[in-house]
């Protein structure tokens, strides 16, 4: 066995909050899919996930001081819409990939 053991180590990258910030916009405001945003930028997708939710639960917190118990009810009950909607379109994408491979 070799006697270096960093020699496999990758540095950490670090990102300015503003590449973030741009990062997450590209998917929240530009309609790139995580994994669209993270190719065009060379970062894992988990690493925009993360931001993103970072992103989300910051802005949640300044607007839910303001809602309603009813508005904060309804408000989850349309993320969870959404998000399994979210889901559902991309199992769609996949789908339809899958039959256009298949026909040709």
């Amino acid at each position: 066995m070799s006697g270096s053991s960093s020699s496999g180590k990758q540095m950490r990258r670090r990102f300015s909050d503003q590449f973030k910030r741009d990062a997450v916009g590209l998917v929240i405001h530009q309609g790139y899919s995580l994994a669209e945003a993270a190719r065009s930028l060379d970062v894992h997708v988990s690493v925009i996930r993360n931001w993103k939710e970072k992103s989300m639960d910051s802005k949640n917190e300044k607007q839910d001081t303001s809602l309603s118990e009813s508005e904060r009810t309804e408000l989850k009950r349309l993320r969870e819409e959404n998000h399994k909607l979210r889901m559902e379109r991309e199992i769609l994408k996949k789908a339809t990939t899958f039959f256009v491979k298949e026909n040709q």
